[in-house]
């Protein structure tokens, strides 16, 4: 019986690795203190989600906050910060945010492994959950 409670002690006692959900490039990190700094929000974010809809199924979603909703995963960096709906977490997980200048547009878009496929005009990603179990090898 000791033995037992010697090893759930060291079970509860060992260390959760912490994983970052999101990956943001540079380019991306300057645009968002951009789009921060325009909003005059000192404590803010850009909060990232995912919405059903859209003909692949779901899109993502982008809107400035002042402060990250419960349960929020904070992605902080030098001069602002991206908060993750907890909804949306096993959808981004592995995902890198980029921003992308181009002759005839400027968009966040995402590189995410979790992406199944995407409609032709580009605005809604067919996705799949990431496997939670993956992560701990």
């Amino acid at each position: 019986m000791t033995v037992q409670s010697d090893v759930a002690t060291t079970r509860a006692a060992r260390p959760r690795r912490r994983i970052q959900v999101m990956s943001l490039t540079a380019a991306a990190e300057e645009r968002v203190r951009e789009i921060l700094d325009n909003a005059d929000l000192p404590h803010g974010g850009l909060r990232v989600g995912v919405r059903n809809g859209g003909c692949a199924g779901m899109s993502y979603t982008m809107d400035v906050v002042a402060a990250p909703g419960a349960g929020d995963e904070v992605i902080a960096f030098e001069g602002g910060q991206v908060f993750v709906d907890p909804k949306a977490v096993l959808f981004l997980l592995g995902t890198t945010m980029d921003f992308r200048v181009t002759k005839l547009s400027a968009t966040f878009a995402f590189d995410n492994p979790n992406q199944v496929s995407a409609c032709g005009c580009g605005e809604s990603v067919s996705l799949k959950a990431a496997d939670p179990g993956a992560l701990d090898g």
